[in-house]
């Protein structure tokens, strides 16, 4: 890593969680400048639509202790 990108580096670890958390979604950002608006637009139907089944009780979760423990015994 350059000199430079250390010096960033040392500087953004003083600033608060809030501050690092706008600059990391600016950077993530820069590196999807390929973004595809239908690919967003369908995404924010998919979400939208799994909220409305969530909320009308059409869609059932799993308890979170169920799926760490799948996921525990698939990983582990």
């Amino acid at each position: 890593m350059s000199e430079t990108a250390e010096k960033l580096k040392l500087e953004l670890s003083q600033l608060s969680a809030k501050e690092r958390a706008e600059i990391a979604y600016f950077l993530i950002r820069t590196l999807d400048e390929d973004i595809d608006d239908n690919l967003e637009t369908a995404w924010d139907t998919e979400l939208t639509q799994r909220l409305e089944d969530i909320n009308s009780k059409t869609a059932f979760g799993e308890p979170l202790s169920q799926v760490f423990s799948e996921l525990r015994e698939k990983y582990s």
